[in-house]
């Protein structure tokens, strides 16, 4: 076989000749050598480096960074730590110099020096003696600042003193009207500007305000009436006539109009036979000289117990306001976000549907600014500003309503009453003279203020319903009956079903879980036990397949204890 040869055959000769290998070898050697020479460079600069590491430990950190392995970061750093240390700033360049005797300080532990330390304040005063620093830490949020603050500027209250008892709980009272809005001011003046224009004007609105129970709804339109009459005074207006109704307190829907009618002296002359709808229509049909009226702000609260099946006194209500020389301000308030859309579609395409404001759940921070303002009229210290945010956190989360944070908070206060009752049950009589006698004030300053563990209380027993409680102790079939009479009557007008169409919808939920189900006869008897403990209702019939059921408990109730369940919180929620 013929061996191929890589190298032709001209260049046999010159990669065999000594003189190639030898130039071969010269040039390994060449290269070996830099390498070495490299090394060497190395190594002796770390050799230089030796003593200043060695002397950093007393040397200041000037010297340490004009060796030059360090970043601009760090050496200014560094620099910075040896202006704070008083050192001199004129440090010889060499490395070996040790200027100062001083222990160095590690920039990064240095509270100036850091570049996180953006919320420290450092204050120095001079004085004879030397220098004073005083870091303040500004670390803190502004909702707890703003709870810290002020909280040890006041002497803490004595619970055990009547008058104080009585001063803060009257204080923390739904009723108890603050002498100030806060949290509500662009709702407070937008209603106040739309009345205000109204009197200005002579001209009639109307204006429907909702939201949530508990949001400073009535409170509000109390300012403004009040509010109201005084610009009315000082601009040389006429003051309208203020008429308040709480719907809740008529008997029929239809008293409104005789409650409106009653309150005006030149209407009364008018009324003969008339129904008070039809007077007040023929009113608002005249002309101002004619008439001889002046405006009327009517104010309907909980405007929603005016509804009736065909909705006319709710329209006829709003009505009187498009009247020709209608001189009516109509203000209704309830808690239906929608009462406007689905009641009075009338007024939409009569192009007279009121104005509509919305009062939003208080949030956190509203909550606890609201509490405080409440407490501020005490000379005294009473809630430690934690529990108070524990308040408003779980309140918020729930509804907002104020007046669950309200009643809470005087609730928390009965919590503390009862332990230091029970403190000075239990103590030793010889024990807490011995403490008086030597002026020593027994457990005042940490059992004296409303503290964490007396709001968590208060808020565990608010928020416990035993509804719940008996629902989570039900056997499973049990709580699936419930599930299916909530998925039963969900999304229709209904609200009872017969045993036989529970049956089938129980059967339903059962092999979605792949549960075995139970006989009708079966269910039937567990019907029985859970109208005993008042869940459901049980009707009468001549077979029982054919009893009505009905829920009597809030179908909020039922998901809130049933949540903790895979299967029953899929299967409600779908």
């Amino acid at each position: 076989m013929h061996t191929l040869n890589p190298f032709p055959r001209k260049f046999r000769f010159i990669v065999t000749s000594p003189q190639f290998i030898c130039f071969t070898f010269i040039i390994i050697l060449f290269q070996f050598t830099i390498l070495d020479l490299i090394s060497l460079r190395i190594f002796l600069k770390f050799l230089l480096k030796m003593p200043t590491i060695a002397a950093g430990r007393r040397s200041s950190p000037v010297a340490i960074s004009e060796v030059g392995d360090t970043t601009p970061q760090k050496r200014k750093l560094r620099s910075n730590s040896a202006a704070k240390d008083g050192l001199d700033s004129s440090v010889s360049s060499s490395p070996m110099q040790t200027p100062s005797p001083l222990k160095r300080k590690s920039p990064r532990r240095c509270l100036n020096d850091s570049p996180k330390a953006l919320g420290i304040i450092n204050e120095s005063t001079e004085n004879g003696a030397g220098t004073n620093h005083k870091a303040v830490s500004l670390t803190k949020s502004p909702v707890k600042r703003s709870l810290s603050a002020g909280f040890f500027d006041k002497p803490i209250w004595n619970a055990t003193d009547v008058k104080h008892l009585n001063a803060v709980k009257e204080a923390l009272h739904v009723s108890t009207s603050p002498s100030a809005v806060v949290c509500r001011e662009n709702e407070q003046n937008t209603i106040l500007e739309f009345c205000k224009r109204c009197v200005e004007q002579e001209s009639s609105g109307s204006m429907y305000i909702c939201g949530c129970p508990g949001t400073g709804k009535s409170l509000i339109m109390e300012k403004v009436k009040d509010a109201l009459v005084d610009w009315a005074k000082e601009g040389a207006f006429q003051p309208p006539d203020l008429v308040s109704i709480n719907c809740t307190s008529l008997v029929n829907s239809t008293d409104v109009f005789s409650k409106i009618l009653g309150k005006s002296p030149q209407r009364k002359k008018n009324s003969g036979s008339s129904s008070p709808l039809k007077i007040l229509q023929n009113s608002y049909s005249l002309k101002p000289p004619a008439s001889g009226l002046k405006m009327t702000l009517i104010i309907a609260d909980e405007m929603d117990y005016l509804i009736t099946k065909d909705r006319s006194v709710l329209h006829d209500l709003f009505m009187l306001t498009t009247l020709p020389f209608s001189r009516c301000i109509l203000i209704g308030v309830a808690n239906a976000i929608d009462l406007a859309d689905r009641f009075l579609p009338k007024l939409q395409s009569l192009n007279c549907k009121p104005r509509v404001i919305t009062f939003r759940a208080y949030s956190k921070d509203q909550i606890i600014a609201i509490l405080q303002q409440r407490l501020a009229v005490l000379p005294y210290i009473v809630f430690q500003p934690q529990a108070l945010e524990l308040c408003a956190r779980r309140v918020a989360a729930a509804s907002g309503d104020l007046r669950k944070a309200l009643c809470v908070c005087r609730s928390a206060i009965e919590m503390l009453e009862a332990e230091i009752r029970d403190s000075a049950e239990n103590l030793d009589p010889a024990f807490v003279d011995g403490r008086i006698c030597h002026g020593d004030t027994f457990g005042k300053q940490d059992n004296q203020f409303v503290r964490v563990d007396h709001m968590a209380l208060a808020l565990s027993k608010a928020y416990k319903s035993p509804v719940v409680d008996i629902i989570q102790s039900l056997p499973q079939h049990q709580q699936i009956i419930l599930c299916s009479a909530v998925k039963l009557f969900r999304g229709s007008k209904k609200k009872d079903t017969t045993i036989s169409e529970l049956n089938k919808c129980y059967v339903e939920f059962c092999k979605s879980t792949l549960i075995p189900p139970l006989s009708i006869m079966e269910l039937s008897n567990m019907c029985r036990v859970l109208a005993d403990q008042g869940l459901i209702k049980l009707g009468q019939a001549r077979e029982d397949k054919l009893r009505r059921v009905m829920l009597k408990v809030d179908e909020a109730d039922i998901n809130f204890a049933l949540q903790g369940v895979r299967f029953f919180r899929n299967c409600l929620q779908t």
